[in-house]
């Protein structure tokens, strides 16, 4: 290849070079223009008042009933510690079920229990059907104890629920079912469970899906604002799901680059090989 020419091909090749650079440059801050910026009044909670300090009636006290399927654990004491065991045997068999709690993980074994039946009856041994549907747990203790005393001394009753749980899903860091032992959870508290939501959750529209009374609804609420607090999904129920939607800003940023990265590595690729054949030319 004649010197004049060579010269020509390698100033070209140089072109190419630099040419590559500035469109990967153009890729990467077109990229960076599609991603949207998060604003703190669209992720910080409970806004409101600004105060040093403030106080808040409570409106939403929210007190579990029980329910038909749910499934109880009761503990009965007395003196005769051989009798107490004829009605403590449904909480001495287990039975594996899996653990959906995130810091559980894998299998776990549980109690029986006593299940309650869709006329809200259990079936106690020797007593027979006890009905206790839509009382407390407390007052569900108080009903058997006082059905007890007839073959007990001085009993005792305790009773919990042993499938009180939620449904965490999308945007959180760590969606799952959990179990609840307490019987009494809020919102804030399960989504501190599943770790908080990510930086793409859409703060101000959680949706609340509750299933009670035949009956499905569904909430939408708004953590950036203390009105939540009044809210009758403050306190969340049996079985309720808790859905994080992603902000459209996520949406339109995963697009974007869907669609701009298969081109910059498109556009690189073509020249990148452009650029072989021209050293191949000048050898």
């Amino acid at each position: 290849m004649p010197l004049n020419q060579r010269y020509f091909m390698k100033h070209l090749f140089r072109s190419v070079l630099k040419f590559t650079s500035f469109a990967c440059l153009i890729g990467l801050f077109a990229l960076g223009l599609t991603t949207s910026c998060v604003s703190p009044k669209t992720i910080v909670y409970f806004q409101g008042d600004s105060a040093r300090y403030s106080s808040q009636e409570i409106t939403q006290k929210y007190v579990p009933l029980i329910q038909p399927n749910d499934i109880l654990s009761i503990v009965v004491g007395s003196l005769n510690a051989e009798a107490n065991e004829v009605f403590n045997t449904p909480n001495l068999f287990t039975t594996a079920s899996t653990n959906y709690s995130a810091s559980g993980g894998g299998a776990r074994v549980q109690p029986l229990g006593y299940l309650v039946d869709m006329d809200g009856t259990i079936e106690v041994p020797l007593v027979g059907k006890i009905k206790i549907g839509g009382l407390r747990t407390t007052d569900a203790a108080d009903t058997i104890r006082i059905r007890l005393m007839s073959y007990l001394k001085e009993p005792s009753v305790i009773v919990r629920n042993l499938n009180f749980k939620v449904s965490v899903l999308g945007e959180v860091k760590m969606p799952a079912v959990y179990v609840i032992p307490d019987e009494k959870i809020t919102l804030p508290q399960v989504l501190s469970l599943a770790g908080d939501l990510t930086i793409y959750g859409n703060r101000s529209n959680v949706m609340i899906i509750r299933e009670e009374n035949g009956k499905r609804e569904y909430a939408r609420l708004d953590l950036t604002s203390r009105e939540i607090f009044d809210s009758p999904y403050y306190y969340l129920h049996k079985n309720d799901v808790i859905y994080i939607e992603p902000v459209k800003s996520k949406m339109l940023d995963t697009d974007s680059r869907v669609r701009t990265v298969p081109l910059i590595v498109t556009i690189v690729g073509g020249i990148s090989t452009l650029g072989i054949l021209i050293l191949n030319l000048t050898r």
